[in-house]
């Protein structure tokens, strides 16, 4: 008997580099997984909800550059791998979803589970192929796998179960996907940007993802002139560390000198970065150049003096020998001195934090930043875990920090974090999660963490509400509603479980528990720490509406009779403990 099509899209997968598939079985699904099961070399990662999944996939992937199969049964299990195929496709991460489907018999029928991938898929993948008969499935597959991997993001093969059980009529030829190619642009842009960066006396570089490879060459070019370096969000991890020129980040979440130098440069270099926040970033008397990869990033969040295609590496490459040195450092010597006042803002709490309850999430994040090993990969969830972690998790050359920073989905670190655990066996991976997030997807997945003893840390920010929610509504000038709910002690629930749990909730006992927390190997360890709800973060640069909104709030609380709320906002945020 031939091998089926199952049979080869599972060997043509792994031609490819894949080593995982996260995913729950099901009918439509069961004669892919049957293959799967024969084909042996491919581990199969069972998972009590396909979200989490293919959240633990995109970590995965994102990490390691190989590309990730995620899989789910027709309907309703496909429609839980939506979100994280988003996040696949925000954050670049290869990811290959095989869908299970109706027969062919049945399409269009309107049987059950059945649902059209065309329409379902459409926004939140680069290619999706539906296999309805042998002879175009090594095409589909073929096309699947080499855009995930080339265009760095999602695709969708929808597989129904009896074209999955054909018998093939292809024969898999060596499938190696291509290398990253490295370009830049042309000579003629190349000049206009030599003549930019000349005629400038002042410049500033901002930077993101795209300079994932292009650490040295980026401070190559800060060193010669001179210039000062903030980074976004994404860029944090690449940019951050063994750099004498970094001045932070700007946005909410922002510190430091980088919303000035951006601002006063007469230059600005908008290295890989598709930063989303437009009000942040300079209009009129800067001008602006920006290099990206990708054509539709250029221009979309501000207006460009100059537009370049191409990575960022090899553009700077081809720069710096261009360009002269600078010797003056009298703007750089600025930014950096405000970075460094604004770094004495941000200690205060990390100071004072062993004498103060609630715990100050500041203190915690600190505290686990030192103690963390140089290689540690932290995981965060999107709210007010990413406030804490820009401003105090430190990056070093081997560390990443990894989170939903251009989807924002709730409740993505534990799974993020459970996925670079099996990509990375052993190696620190530690979940900064809110509790909001915790209750809504990683719960359930704790067994399969504790299934697989996976030394997974999840260190919970108990506030008992979705933090970062109530500052959006307070910035609207929103009395808070909808925020606060009740929790559970998170280390007995933990316990109940099998895993490890640790309840923190003494300032003095930070750095104890979470050293006990990092040094577990026989499992996950949750750490429910009970940290202060008003805790606040003021960024660098406040917009003029969010002052205004914040203030109104404030007044309507009062209005309302929540005047207590507001002195422990007001008293918890302004030093004075």
């Amino acid at each position: 008997m031939g091998r089926n099509v199952a049979d080869l899209m599972w060997e043509m997968l792994e031609k490819a580099g894949v080593e995982r598939c996260y995913g729950i079985v099901g009918d439509a699904l069961n004669p892919v997984v049957d293959a799967l099961h024969r084909n042996g070399h491919i581990e199969f990662v069972h998972v009590r909800h396909e979200e989490y999944g293919v959240f633990a996939a995109v970590a995965d992937a994102y990490l390691t550059g190989k590309p990730v199969v995620v899989c789910g049964t027709a309907g309703p299990g496909v429609t839980h791998l939506f979100n994280g195929l988003m996040d696949a496709k925000k954050e670049g991460a290869p990811i290959i979803a095989i869908a299970g489907d109706v027969e062919t018999k049945l399409m269009d029928t309107a049987a059950i589970e059945e649902l059209n991938p065309y329409k379902f898929f459409e926004t939140a993948c680069l290619y999706l192929g539906r296999v309805v008969n042998r002879e175009q499935a090594r095409a589909v597959i073929n096309t699947a796998i080499l855009t995930a991997v080339v265009d760095r993001g999602p695709t969708v093969i929808s597989m129904p179960g009896d074209v999955a059980t054909s018998e093939a009529d292809f024969r898999i030829q060596e499938l190696t996907p291509p290398a990253k190619p490295l370009y830049r642009p042309a000579d003629a842009d190349m000049e206009k940007l030599t003549r930019m960066v000349e005629d400038a006396k002042t410049v500033a570089i901002f930077g993101g993802e795209g300079c994932r490879d292009a650490h040295d060459e980026v401070i190559n070019l800060a060193a010669k002139l001179k210039a000062a370096v903030g980074y976004s969000f994404r860029g944090k991890q690449w940019l951050e560390h063994d750099n004498p020129y970094a001045v932070g980040m700007t946005g909410l979440l922002g510190y430091g000198g980088a919303y000035k130098a951006i601002h006063e440069a007469d230059l600005l270099l908008l290295l890989g970065t598709d930063f989303p926040f437009p009000e942040f970033l300079p209009n009129g008397d800067v001008k602006k150049v920006q290099i990206d990869r990708n054509a539709k990033h250029l221009g979309r969040r501000t207006a460009l003096d100059l537009a370049l295609v191409g990575d960022v590496k090899s553009t700077l490459e081809s720069l710096v020998p261009r360009i002269t040195e600078r010797k003056d450092t009298r703007f750089l010597e600025r930014h950096l001195a405000e970075t460094r006042d604004f770094e004495e803002l941000l200690s205060h709490y990390v100071e004072k934090g062993p004498g103060i309850k609630p715990i100050r999430p500041e203190f915690l994040a600190a505290t686990l930043s030192d103690l963390a090993a140089p290689d540690a990969m932290f995981f965060v969830d999107t709210g007010t875990p990413c406030i804490w972690a820009a401003r105090h998790i430190k990056g070093g050359y081997k560390r990443r920090m990894f989170g939903s920073f251009s989807w924002g989905s709730m409740a993505n670190a534990a799974p993020n974090a459970f996925g670079a655990q099996l990509a990375f066996p052993g190696r620190q991976t530690i979940a900064l999660c809110g509790d909001g997030g915790f209750t809504m997807l990683a719960l359930g997945d704790l067994l399969t963490q504790v299934g697989r003893k996976a030394p997974v840390v999840q260190i919970i920010l108990n506030n008992e509400s979705l933090g970062f929610v109530k500052v959006e509504q307070e910035e609207a000038g929103l009395v808070p509603f909808g925020v606060e709910f009740k929790t559970a002690n998170f280390a007995r629930v933990a316990e109940a479980m099998g895993a490890k749990g640790i309840r923190l909730e003494e300032p003095g006992s930070v750095r104890e528990a979470l050293t006990e927390a990092l040094a577990y190997k026989e499992g996950p360890v949750v750490v429910d720490a009970v940290v202060d709800p008003f805790a606040l973060s003021l960024p660098s640069h406040v917009p003029f509406h969010t002052a205004k909104g914040f203030t109104l709030s404030m007044a309507k609380q009062v209005l309302s009779g929540r005047m207590d709320s507001v002195i422990k906002t007001i008293e918890r945020n302004v030093r004075l403990i």
